[in-house]
């Protein structure tokens, strides 16, 4: 019964772990949409290319405790750079820009 208990239990968590976010081409919105989105969901993954995604989010309390905010322009239907929102970066690890 205990072995059971326990299988189930790492099943559960197992579940749980493979939730992930889906990623949305930002090609395939317009600006305002890409915009909207961001501010709906607080939190988005764009992809930008067929090689390229990023999270944007809609203000700080998406981002962890040691990050900070960097505005992003990304590419959309019907405008080459957008104004979505921000990423998260880690400026004391090298995540941020130098200027």
């Amino acid at each position: 019964m205990t072995v059971r208990i326990s299988v189930l239990a790492a099943a559960l968590v197992i579940a749980g772990c493979g939730a992930a976010q889906a990623m949305t081409k930002s090609a395939g919105l317009t600006c305002a949409q890409a915009a909207q989105l961001v501010q709906q969901k607080g939190a988005v993954v764009f992809a930008t290319s067929p090689t390229l995604y990023d999270r944007y989010v809609r203000d700080q309390s998406f981002c962890l405790y040691d990050q900070q905010l960097k505005p992003e322009w990304i590419p959309t239907r019907d405008v080459k750079q957008c104004y979505v929102g921000f990423t998260c970066f880690e400026p004391f690890r090298g995540g941020g820009r130098s200027n």
